[in-house]
């Protein structure tokens, strides 16, 4: 099995090293080969994606990738930004399911900025459509505007488009992953002001009578940013586009405790899958060994899971972590009173000696 290993910028190195660091540790057949993304393909090779880097990830079983970005790209052309880079491989390898698990573990529940008995025992899952919506949408730029109270004057434009196909894909995933989970699916949109929020409304109600056996809601976005903090363990599956899922999984992240806490996987029909955590590169504290490993940690056992078939695997890795936790061991960003805090490699070797206790 081979795996394309992407660490990009910031701290990506640092945490895509504990996670191959973990997969060493299991002694499986696995191909781990390394190419730069990001910012690091930028100074090398003058492209966030470089062809080698591209031709990789299209040849391997499944892709570990880090984290890109960094504030010094920011004058950059937009294509040629660090941030293009996982754009593009969503784009080039068709994934466009992304899962973003949320649970919070009662080791964790005093690390989050919500009441215990809000989120304790919290278990959602947010599915969030990929290709489509305004990151992808065309025409967009900046013009002169030609219309409205400012005519002539400069102005930035979007485009949020969905088709059918795009929802009707993506609805599937849902329901099916509810089937495993506790049937009830939580649509969310905008469709009171959005007509590519009615289209959406519209079709997941269609393909939502074809699993009689799952329940399905909707629901505004901005009702559903305040329901994840109000009451997130009313949810099971939420799904929604790609724009509203950006913002809503960062949202969830924090009922854990941290966003260094919450992996992520984006898939193709075939399973084949990108696995990062779903925070940024965090640059200010780069280089400074104090990031959190356990979402890229997590991400790779999810990757083990999905892509490789490997599920016995992924479990061990799901328990090491819970190890680690209820022994005490923490990152800065999940540290609390009474529990020892640990830099970036700890974490991970406390992980490799949870495996092999």
């Amino acid at each position: 099995m081979k795996i394309a290993v992407l660490p990009g910028d910031g701290i990506g190195p640092e945490i895509v090293a504990q996670a191959v660091k973990v997969l060493k540790a299991l002694h499986l057949s696995l191909d781990l080969e390394t190419a730069p993304v990001g910012g690091a393909a930028y100074d090398v090779a003058g492209h966030p994606l470089p062809p080698a880097t591209l031709e990789l990830a299209k040849a391997a079983d499944a892709i570990l990738f880090g984290a890109v970005g960094d504030w010094k790209y920011d004058t950059l052309a937009r294509e040629l930004r660090p941030e293009q880079a996982i754009l593009g491989l969503r784009k080039h390898l068709a994934l466009f399911a992304n899962f973003r698990p949320a649970i919070c573990y009662k080791e964790l529940t005093a690390a989050s900025s919500l009441k215990p008995e809000i989120v304790g025992g919290l278990d959602i899952l947010i599915v969030r459509e990929l290709n489509g919506d305004i990151y992808f949408g065309t025409p967009k730029g900046i013009r002169p505007s030609p219309d409205g109270l400012f005519v002539g004057t400069r102005e930035g434009f979007d485009t949020m488009r969905y088709s059918e196909p795009e929802i009707e894909r993506i609805a599937h995933v849902a329901f099916n992953a509810a089937r495993k989970r506790n049937r009830k699916v939580c649509s969310v949109d905008k469709s009171n002001v959005l007509e590519t929020s009615q289209l959406w409304r519209e079709v997941m109600t269609r393909i939502a009578k074809e699993y009689s056996d799952v329940e399905l809601s909707h629901m505004y976005v901005d009702n559903a940013a305040m329901q994840l903090v109000r009451a997130p363990k009313s949810f099971d599956v939420i799904v929604t586009g790609n724009l509203f899922g950006d913002i809503l999984s960062d949202e969830a992240a924090m009922l854990t405790g941290s966003i260094g806490m919450l992996p992520s996987a984006s898939l193709d029909k075939n399973n084949k899958g990108l696995y990062e955590p779903s925070h940024g590169s965090a640059p200010d504290i780069a280089g400074k060994n104090i990031a959190n490993p356990l979402a890229t940690i997590l991400s790779a056992a999810m990757m083990l899971r999905f892509s490789l078939n490997m599920a016995k695997e992924a479990d061990r890795i799901e328990a090491a972590v819970q190890t680690v936790l209820a022994k005490g061991y923490r990152t800065a960003d999940i540290y609390t009173d009474g529990t020892q805090k640990v830099s970036t490699d700890q974490m991970g070797d406390a992980v490799v000696a949870a495996l092999s206790s």
